[in-house]
C-alpha cells in the first residue's frame, strides 16, 4: 500500500494522509499538487508533502481523485520554509499555502469561473468538453465548479478546467483590478532636421503659402523656448489657434514628430541619464566593506542617509550575484517603490527582472512563479513586496531587504502573520546566502542586533553628490495661532517657504498621514459626532464623494446636513487629512497644480504609477500626501517638503509610537534636496521642544536609538524581549470579557509574569467584533519554542470549552 501526506489550503493543523496506486507513488513528488476529496461533498487541491507506506490509525485513507502536475510546482526548499514559517508564526500549514500559492494552482469546489474577454479565441483548438463549459459562459457571466461538473456529468474536472487556464480561454475569479491602458499623452516637438537655423529658415519660407502651418511652426518654437518643458498637442493647438488636423498634416509632412510619454519617458530626463554604474568615493568604500563584512556575517545592515545612493551599491552586487548565475530577492515596503525602481533596474538588466506583488492578476503571478521555478533569465532578479518571499528560488544567491524598517512587512490578516524582512533571512539562510538590510532609519531591532555582533553593520554618512542634508525647521504652531499667524493648517513660515519655492520653479512635498478631509464631524449645539455602526469610531468626512466613510470596515453613508441628536445644522470639522490640506493649498496657490496621493487615489493596479509619472514630469508642482511618500521615492525636483502635524504621530498609543515618528520623518524629510541644491524640511508642531522632534532636525538616529532602548529596557519591550500578542474576538461584549479572563489566567498559572492584560485597545469594536488583547512578553532567556508549545497548548483547552467554540483567537508573534 502506498500513501501520501497533503497539504491542504484550510487551517487545519495536521496533514491528511490519502491512499495511492504503485504508478502514482512512483510518479508523485513532494511539491506536486493532485486533486483530493474532503468532508462530504468538497473537492480541494492539495500539495503533496510526502509519500510513504503507513496507513493512517484513525481514518479510512480516501483514494485521490487525480494528479495535477507533471513536475512540482513547490520546491523542497520552500516546504521547508513553509514549515519553518508555521512554526514561527503558529499558524499551519495550510495557511502558509494559501498565502504562497496563486490564485489559479488553488482550484477547489468553490471556485468562480468566468470567460477571459482579453483573447480571441479559435474555438476550432477547443476539446468537446473545452467547447462545452466555453459555450456555457458566453450565455452565463461565471460559473462554479459544481456547475461545471453537472454541464459535463463529470466528477472530476479540476484537470480540464487547468487546460482551459493554459489556453487562456478562462479566469479564476478574483478582485477585478482596474484595467489600465497606460495613457499616452501625445507630445510634438520639431523635427531634428530642422535644428539647424538655415533649415529652419527655409522651412518658415516654405509654409508661407500655409499660413496656419507657418503659425503652428512659430508658436511651437516660442513654447518650447519659453517653457523648457515638453509641449503637448494639446496646448500647441490651444495657444496656435488651429486644429488638430493642421498639426497631423504638418506630422505627415515630417515637419513635426509626434512621441507619447509613456513608452517615451526617457527622452528628456535631462541630467538623469548620469552612467549609473560608476559608484562615488564614499559608495565604493561602503561597497568593500559590505563585502568584506560578508565574509565574517551572513547579513549586514546598511546604514546609509536618505539620498545616499543605496540603490547604486545593490545594483553593484546584484550584478555580480547574477554574473554567476544566481537569483536575487530585492524585496520592497511598498508597491509604489516597485514602479520607480522597475525602470531603473530594467535601464541596466532589461528583462532579467520581475516583479511580484498583490496588485498583479493571477496569470501574471503564474508567470512569474514559473519563471522562477524553471530558473529562466527572464526572472534572475525579483523585485516584490512582501509576498514574493513565497517564491519558488532554485538557485538564491543574495537578499536584498530594502527600507527595512518599514512596518508594511508585517502581515496583520489572514495568517500567516509573518514579517518578510525576517522571513526573507530564514529563506536565505537556506540557500546558505547572503543578506543585506538597508535603510535610513534602521528598526532598533536590527541596530540592536549589529550591536550584538550578530549582524554586520556598514555606514554612508554623505549624500550622492556630497549634496547637504535638507535643514530641518521645527514651527510652533500653538504660538502661531496665538499670534493670528495661521492660515487653516498653514502656518507664515511654511507659507512662505512655499510661495519662495514655486516661484524658482522647484517641487513640494506635503505629509499628513490621514486620509480623508476631517476625520471628526461635531455638532456645535449638542457636541454629538456621527458614529460607525459596526466600530467604535466616529465616521471621517470624504468631501470628493461628499460622505462619512468608516477606515475600519469600509461603512460608508451620504454627509449629512444636519445634526442626527439634536437636528441643530451649525456641524463643524475637526482634525485635517490630506483631502482638506488639498484643498487649502489649492485656494492658497490657485495657479500651481496640487495632486494627492493617499490610499483613496492610489487603489487600482496603476494608480501609483500614474501620480508618481505626473509628479515626475512636472506636471505637479505640489504633491500632499500620507506615509506612502516617505518610502524611498525619488524625486528629483523636490525642494521643500512640509510636515503639516507632528504630533498625531508622537501622541500614539503604541510602544514604537516615538521610533515610528522618528522614521516617518527622517524618511519623509529626506525627500527634500536630492540634487544641487540644498532642501528645506518645515516641520509644524505643538510641542517643538519633544525629544524625538529635536532628533530628528540634527538627524541624531545614535539619539534617540539610546534613549529608546533605556525605555524598552525598562518597560520589558522588544528587542530585548519578545512579544506574541493574543488577540481575542466576538460578537457578544460579555463573551469577550469571560473568554479573555480565561485565557488570560490560564497563561498566568503557566508563565507567572509578564503577562499584560486583558485589555481592549483604543477601537474596541470593528466590524461588529469586540476586541479584547492580551501580550505575552518573552524574557531573553526564556525559549521560545517552549513558550509557544505552551500557548498552542492553553489554546487547545480554550476550545475544548463549548461556550468557546464560536470566540476567535489570532495568535501574532513579534507584533510589531
Amino acid at each position: 500500500m502506498h500513501f501520501i501526506d497533503v497539504i491542504l489550503p484550510i487551517p487545519l493543523p495536521k496533514l491528511f494522509t490519502y491512499s495511492i496506486t504503485e504508478a502514482e507513488a512512483g510518479f508523485l513528488k513532494p511539491g506536486m499538487r493532485v486533486s483530493v476529496p474532503f468532508g462530504k461533498a468538497k473537492i480541494y487541491t492539495a500539495l503533496v508533502f510526502n509519500i510513504h507506506g503507513n496507513e493512517p490509525l484513525v481514518y479510512d485513507a480516501k483514494e485521490i481523485h487525480q494528479i495535477l502536475d507533471d513536475e512540482v510546482v513547490v520546491t523542497e526548499k520552500q516546504l521547508e520554509h513553509w514549515q519553518w514559517i508555521s512554526e514561527y508564526y503558529m499558524c499551519t500549514l495550510g495557511d502558509v499555502m494559501r498565502a504562497s500559492l496563486p490564485n489559479a494552482f488553488l482550484l477547489e469546489s468553490e471556485t468562480v469561473i468566468s470567460k477571459n474577454y482579453d483573447v480571441t479565441i479559435d474555438e476550432a483548438d477547443l476539446k468537446d468538453d473545452e467547447f462545452l463549459i466555453y459555450e456555457a459562459l458566453l450565455h452565463q457571466t461565471s460559473l462554479k465548479i459544481h456547475d461545471i461538473v453537472s454541464i459535463l456529468n463529470k466528477k472530476n474536472v479540476l484537470p480540464l478546467i487547468k487546460s482551459l487556464l493554459d489556453k487562456q480561454v478562462i479566469l479564476v475569479e478574483e478582485e477585478i483590478y482596474e484595467k489600465y491602458k497606460p495613457k499616452l499623452v501625445r507630445y510634438v516637438k520639431l523635427h531634428s532636421k530642422f535644428s539647424s537655423e538655415k533649415n529652419l529658415q527655409d522651412l518658415l519660407e516654405d509654409l508661407s503659402r500655409a499660413p496656419k502651418q507657418r503659425e503652428v511652426v512659430l508658436t511651437l518654437f516660442s513654447l518650447s523656448a519659453q517653457i523648457k518643458k515638453p509641449i503637448k498637442v494639446s496646448e500647441l493647438t490651444e495657444k496656435s489657434n488651429t486644429s488638430s488636423a493642421i498639426i497631423k498634416s504638418l506630422i505627415d509632412k515630417n515637419i513635426l514628430e509626434e512621441y507619447f510619454v509613456q513608452t517615451d519617458r526617457v527622452q528628456y530626463s535631462g541630467d538623469e541619464n548620469n552612467p549609473l554604474k560608476q559608484l562615488n568615493e564614499p559608495q565604493k568604500i561602503a561597497f568593500q566593506e559590505i563585502k568584506s563584512s560578508f565574509e565574517t556575517y551572513n547579513i549586514t545592515l546598511l546604514h546609509g542617509v536618505t539620498s545616499s545612493g543605496k540603490t547604486e551599491i545593490y545594483v553593484k552586487l546584484i550584478e555580480e550575484v547574477i554574473a554567476q548565475g544566481k537569483q536575487v530577492l530585492y524585496l520592497l515596503p511598498e508597491i509604489a517603490l516597485t514602479t520607480q525602481l522597475v525602470n531603473r533596474l530594467q535601464d541596466y538588466f532589461g528583462e532579467k527582472v520581475a516583479v511580484f506583488h498583490s496588485k498583479y492578476s493571477s496569470h501574471e503571478r503564474v508567470e512569474v512563479w514559473n519563471h522562477v521555478l524553471n530558473n529562466s533569465p527572464k526572472a534572475q532578479i525579483v523585485l516584490g513586496a512582501r509576498s514574493s518571499v513565497f517564491l519558488p528560488f532554485n538557485n538564491l544567491g543574495l537578499v536584498i531587504v530594502d527600507e527595512e524598517h518599514e512596518s508594511s512587512y508585517k502581515q496583520f490578516d489572514p495568517a500567516p502573520r509573518y514579517h518578510a524582512r525576517d522571513t526573507a533571512i530564514v529563506l536565505a539562510h537556506l540557500f546558505n546566502c547572503k543578506t543585506l538590510l538597508g535603510s535610513a532609519t534602521p528598526s532598533i531591532e536590527s541596530y540592536y542586533n549589529t550591536k550584538l555582533k550578530k549582524y554586520g553593520l556598514v555606514e554612508l554618512t554623505t549624500r550622492y553628490n556630497d549634496v547637504l542634508m535638507p535643514d530641518i525647521e521645527l514651527v510652533d504652531i500653538k504660538d502661531k495661532q496665538k499670534r493670528k499667524r495661521m492660515t487653516g493648517h498653514f502656518s507664515d513660515r511654511l507659507i512662505e517657504e512655499m510661495t519662495e519655492t514655486l516661484k524658482e520653479g522647484h517641487q513640494i512635498i506635503l505629509f499628513q498621514n490621514r486620509r480623508g478631509f476631517s476625520p471628526i464631524v461635531e455638532c456645535q449645539t449638542c457636541g454629538h459626532s456621527p458614529q460607525c455602526p459596526n466600530c467604535d469610531v466616529s465616521l471621517t468626512y470624504h468631501q470628493y464623494k461628499d460622505e462619512l466613510r468608516c477606515h475600519y470596515c469600509g461603512y460608508h453613508s451620504v454627509m449629512i446636513k444636519t445634526c442626527e441628536a439634536c437636528g441643530s445644522v451649525d456641524l463643524d470639522n475637526k482634525g485635517f487629512g490630506t483631502e482638506q490640506v488639498q484643498e487649502e493649498v489649492s485656494t492658497l496657490f490657485p495657479e500651481y497644480k496640487v495632486a494627492r496621493m493617499d490610499l483613496d487615489t492610489t487603489r487600482g493596479k496603476y494608480g501609483y504609477e500614474k501620480i508618481i509619472t505626473s509628479f515626475e514630469q512636472k506636471e505637479v508642482d505640489i504633491l500632499v500626501g500620507t506615509q506612502m511618500l516617505t518610502k524611498g521615492l525619488d524625486f528629483r525636483h523636490v525642494k521643500l517638503v512640509g510636515i503639516m502635524n507632528a504630533d498625531n504621530m508622537l501622541n500614539f498609543p503604541d510602544f514604537r509610537a516615538h521610533e515610528r515618528s522618528f522614521q516617518l520623518m527622517l524618511q519623509v524629510s529626506g525627500r527634500a534636496g536630492r540634487t544641487e541644491e540644498r532642501g528645506k524640511v518645515i516641520i509644524q508642531t505643538y510641542n517643538p521642544y519633544h525629544n524625538i522632534l529635536q532628533q530628528v532636525s540634527t538627524n541624531a538616529y545614535q539619539k534617540m536609538y539610546e534613549e529608546q532602548m533605556e525605555e524598552r529596557r525598562n518597560f520589558k519591550y522588544p528587542p530585548l524581549y519578545r512579544l506574541i500578542k493574543i488577540t481575542i474576538k466576538h460578537r457578544n461584549y460579555n463573551m469577550v470579557n469571560v473568554a479573555s479572563d480565561w485565557y488570560a489566567k490560564s497563561l498566568r498559572i503557566v508563565f507567572k509574569t509578564d503577562i499584560l492584560g486583558p485589555e481592549f485597545p483604543a477601537v474596541s469594536r470593528i466590524r461588529n467584533q469586540f476586541i479584547k488583547h492580551i501580550i505575552v512578553k518573552i524574557p531573553p532567556k526564556q525559549s521560545v519554542s517552549k513558550t509557544k508549545e505552551a500557548i498552542i497548548k492553553i489554546n487547545n483547552s480554550f476550545f475544548a470549552v463549548k461556550d468557546f467554540r464560536a470566540v476567535r483567537v489570532i495568535l501574532n508573534v513579534d507584533n510589531y
